[in-house]
């Protein structure tokens, strides 16, 4: 099973100018328990299942298996998930060697713009444009699986 290691900002600038490409994605899960979420993701013209384990204690590692499915087998997943559905924009922006993902989102969580970086491992180091804002890494309440029970406009 891979392992993803991340980082996650608010977002508190311009970073407009830097993307690289955007793409809608809409997702629902079918298990938001933090020992393993089970999500059904539409990402532009692709369907993903995506099964993550618990974090580790800083929250920045974790295992993740994905496999890519028809988008009408996403369709047909996403109604059987537990209530909410995550709608977002996602905003690729490069910061040599590694992207950005801005995720802009929509729906009862508009006004929350997150970015996450993904890393070969915990100690990288990577730079930190001026847009970015407080790290967020392993706050609960930022994981998508979270917002869909507990939306940012509702805090």
């Amino acid at each position: 099973m891979a392992q993803e290691i991340e980082r996650k900002f608010l977002v508190e600038g311009d970073f407009r100018p830097f993307v690289s490409k955007s793409t809608r994605i809409v997702q629902g899960y079918l298990s938001s328990v933090p020992e393993r979420t089970v999500r059904v993701r539409i990402k532009g013209v692709k369907g993903f299942l995506t099964i993550k384990g618990i974090g580790n204690d800083s929250g920045a590692s974790r295992f993740e298996f994905e496999k890519e499915i028809t988008v009408e087998e996403a369709n047909d997943l996403l109604k059987i998930c537990e209530p909410g559905v995550i709608d977002k924009v996602r905003h690729l922006v490069k910061a040599e060697p590694y992207t950005y993902e801005i995720d802009e989102f929509h729906g009862e969580n508009a006004g929350l713009t997150v970015a996450e970086i993904e890393l070969p491992d915990e100690n990288a180091t990577f730079d930190k444009p001026a847009w970015l804002g407080a790290e967020v890494t392993g706050d609960k309440r930022y994981y998508n699986s979270m917002l869909m029970k507990n939306p940012f406009t509702k805090w």
